[in-house]
């Protein structure tokens, strides 16, 4: 087939792509194989569609989709349209589909010159390398000794570091001792959804975190209203609940009987003493406090005893 009819099938694939789904995966397809691709189209079938071409050829077909609709969002995804760049078009779940993508990600050897996308450990342990070879590992740094006529790595060691290149040396002593450090596969950039573009870390964010920064933020607005004494929505609870623990003290201190607090008062005080102690053996084992509280209240209550005993003991003149 022609390359013209080609361009002309790709350009119409890409443009009925961008008509039927909402969002875009922006990804690097940097040392990602043919058949490593095969197997991503294969896991995304029915999910999302994975499109990869000349960013020519799809930078064309973006800004001719962007002129024959006047303030379409999709000229934002020009710009993005740098380096080994790959397409995967869905109007499915984002994480979900981020998910097959972490899933294909192959391991493989660390090559020089490619960047460490994380911390190499080389660690202690036989080399299967002969003496002859120390000196090659000294100029790397590399402690060792020699145990039964092979070169022995004594120690944990932090070969190459995160961010930064593998040179020839340390890609050949990964190589000499079978250490696959790196996994290849698509590299998640930026996300387009509906119209908004966003760096791909957004997607680490779970409704349990959007909930817990929203409950902080509430606490913090509702402490910033009582303090300025501006009452707003979420601080009439605690202003009601502020107000009944206040009217409860002076109902206990003032023996004065309101409503259900004093009827909640007389249940309390008039209480059977065994029913009050099996409320506060329970309301103690509640707040961690249980065995030690029960024991306290016997003591009080037996020195209690006592103390009237001794009253009726040592007492005025009537008692004799």
């Amino acid at each position: 087939m022609p390359s013209r009819e080609r361009k002309g099938e790709f350009m119409e694939k890409m443009i009925t792509l961008m008509d039927e789904n909402s969002k875009i995966l922006i990804l690097h397809a940097d040392h990602v194989g043919s058949n490593q691709f095969h197997k991503i189209r294969k896991s995304l079938r029915g999910l999302a569609t994975v499109l990869m071409g000349k960013n020519t050829l799809m930078r064309k077909v973006v800004n001719e989709y962007v002129e024959s609709h006047p303030g379409s969002p999709y000229s934002g995804v020009i710009d993005l349209l740098r380096g080994n760049v790959c397409f995967i078009f869905t109007n499915g779940d984002l994480g979900q589909v981020r998910e097959v993508i972490d899933e294909n990600r192959v391991p493989a050897a660390a090559r020089a010159g490619v960047v460490a996308e994380c911390d190499v450990i080389v660690p202690p342990g036989p080399t299967g390398c002969d003496p002859g070879q120390t000196s090659w590992f000294q100029a790397l740094n590399v402690p060792t000794k020699i145990s039964r006529g092979q070169i022995e790595i004594v120690s944990t060691l932090k070969l190459v570091e995160k961010g930064t290149r593998v040179g020839s040396s340390e890609a050949a002593l990964l190589q000499k001792l079978n250490i696959r450090p790196f996994t290849y596969g698509l590299v998640l950039q930026t996300v387009y959804d509906n119209g908004a573009i966003f760096d791909a870390k957004v997607l680490d964010i779970s409704e349990d975190d959007i909930a817990n920064k929203f409950a902080g933020a509430l606490r913090r607005f509702t402490a910033v209203s009582m303090a300025a004494g501006f009452p707003t929505l979420s601080a009439v609870p605690h202003y009601l609940g502020n107000a009944v623990r206040r009217m409860i003290a002076v109902c206990a201190e003032t023996e004065i009987k309101i409503g259900e607090v004093g009827a909640a008062f007389d249940a309390l005080f008039n209480m059977d003493p065994e029913e009050l102690a099996k409320l506060q053996a329970a309301a103690a084992a509640a707040g961690g406090g249980g065995e030690e509280t029960v024991e306290e209240e016997k003591e009080e209550e037996e020195e209690e005893e006592v103390d009237v005993g001794g009253g009726n003991l040592f007492g005025d003149d009537e008692g004799y």
